[in-house]
């Protein structure tokens, strides 16, 4: 499976925290001189700040936000693409062999009988 196909089966929501993530992350690395000063600079933090603010809006609450939060800290550490990496683990689809679905509320479907 294509990167555009997989993009394209997401939920609409996963679709913009990945737009999101990315115009981020290419905004760390290509103005890195803007956000050379890692913990200290103030437009650095703002930025992640407010990603970090969507994310959990579209997303919802993730541990693998505070891994993302915490790298930020580090000088240089923008120069890897944290947030791509937090919304791919979030919204990858994996689903392990034997795992039940989980339907919605509601009354059971009547079973087939033939």
């Amino acid at each position: 499976m294509s990167f555009l196909d997989y993009f394209r089966s997401l939920k609409p929501e996963h679709r913009i925290a990945w737009v999101v993530a990315i115009a981020a992350d290419v905004l760390q690395i290509a103005a890195f001189p803007l956000f050379a000063e890692g913990a200290l600079s103030p437009a650095d933090s703002a930025l992640d700040l407010i990603v970090a603010f969507v994310m959990i809006r579209l997303l919802g609450w993730h541990w693998a936000f505070l891994p993302t939060a915490a790298a930020k800290l580090i000088p240089a550490a923008d120069l890897f693409p944290t947030w791509t990496a937090a919304v791919w683990f979030v919204t990858r689809h994996k689903m392990n062999v034997g795992e039940q679905e989980v339907l919605p509320p509601g009354p059971a479907p009547e079973p087939r009988r033939e």
